[in-house]
């Protein structure tokens, strides 16, 4: 399956062969997972390849496709990742590798967030200290928790770094390990846009000690008192407030008070009070809340990578951080490539293509590729009954 950028190119810009190979790169030159016998490390990374193009689970890719290890030959191999810290190591790495020239040595809009998947059943010792505690979802008050730093560039959003956060970790804990995961890219924080699951003191206190810009939304509290009082007037303002907390004291930080007409945005009507806490930001008030919709992609970064997240039940901590990654990874592959092959230059930059390459285009690539090493079962045979 072959695509061309333009209707005027005579040699295809891009192969699946070529997507499979960078794909199957990337993870071998920074992923150390042992094998041994006639099982190699390659094969393996394109067994989960392809389980993740088709969000498919391990059993599932082992039945499918002939010539590969069973799906407990599979785990048997993955089950020797066990060290958390030295996987997480390698991902970022993997994550970094390749990066549209853009992305290093350059100050950067940066999102970070969280991302909850749900745990069900009884937790072992070693589960129970990578589970998050959050709000009841999906039927459930448990989670692994991942939390993630992003860049928002256009035509280069991509994942720098993934981190399982442990139960008790601080939010300062998991921001520090983030922002320190970038820093062999010297990539500068130009706006770091935050969740407002972040907004408490301890947080806004560290951010402003790196004196970090930054941008997050205010929890409205209290019904005439707390950021409630905030929520006056019929124009939006600056002010500085008093942030209180029992635990960690308090600080002062600057909040901008958005006022807005909803217009009927989600079926809602009448005006609208925002609150945001904003550090070093040198813009309207009235513009703050057009700017953090910015971060949202971060959003879209976590539904594009259950296009190509591998399915299953599996309640390691290890396995799953893996995983996820392989998805962010992918993801990020997909927006190099087009960067670097699905793109034309042009007069004020370069502009990239994705209408010939789509995610779920290279998701076919690299199916298509590894079905070729190795072949799809075609028919079904039943056991023989004298």
């Amino acid at each position: 399956m072959l695509l061309s950028p333009t209707s005027l190119s005579a040699e295809p810009a891009l192969t699946d062969e070529q997507t499979l190979r960078a794909a199957v790169n990337t993870l071998s030159d920074h992923l150390d997972l042992e094998t041994h016998g006639a099982v190699s490390c390659t094969t393996l990374f394109e067994v989960l390849i392809w389980a993740a193009s088709r969000s498919a689970s391990i059993e599932h890719t082992s039945e499918m496709l002939t010539g590969v290890p069973s799906g407990n030959g599979i785990r048997y191999h993955l089950s020797k990742l066990k060290d958390l810290s030295k996987l997480e190591a390698q991902l970022k790495q993997a994550l970094q590798a390749q990066l549209p020239s853009q992305i290093v040595n350059r100050r950067q809009r940066l999102a970070i967030d969280l991302q909850l998947i749900p745990y069900y059943g009884k937790a072992s010792d070693v589960e129970g200290r990578y589970l998050y505690r959050s709000e009841a979802k999906s039927g459930t008050t448990r989670f692994f928790a991942y939390a993630t730093v992003y860049v928002i560039r256009a035509q280069q959003r991509v994942t720098l770094a993934v981190h399982a956060v442990p139960q008790g970790e601080t939010l300062v804990a998991t921001l520090t390990y983030l922002l320190s995961a970038i820093e062999p890219l010297r990539v500068k924080v130009k706006r770091l846009y935050l969740d407002r699951g972040f907004f408490s003191v301890h947080v806004i206190r560290w951010l402003q000690a790196l004196n970090l810009p930054f941008l997050m939304p205010a929890v409205i509290r209290g019904q005439t008192d707390g950021t409630c009082a905030l929520c006056c007037g019929r124009q939006s303002y600056r002010t500085n407030y008093l942030l209180n907390s029992q635990q960690y004291d308090t600080v002062v930080c600057q909040m901008v008070v958005v006022y807005r007409y909803r217009k009927g945005h989600r079926q809602q009507h009448g005006v609208q009070h925002l609150l945001y806490v904003t550090h070093r930001l040198q813009m309207a008030p009235h513009q703050i809340h057009r700017h953090y919709r910015e971060r949202f992609g971060i959003k879209t970064s976590y539904r594009i990578k259950n296009h190509c997240r591998i399915r299953s039940t599996t309640k390691s901590p290890v396995l799953r951080l893996f995983f996820v990654a392989l998805a962010l990874i992918l993801v990020n592959l997909w927006v190099y490539l087009l960067w670097s092959y699905i793109s034309v230059t042009q007069r004020g930059g370069r502009r990239v293509l994705p209408q010939y390459f789509r995610l779920k285009t290279m998701l076919e690539f690299l199916s298509h590729a590894v079905e070729r090493h190795f072949p799809k079962h075609c028919k079904v045979v039943l056991p023989y009954s004298p």
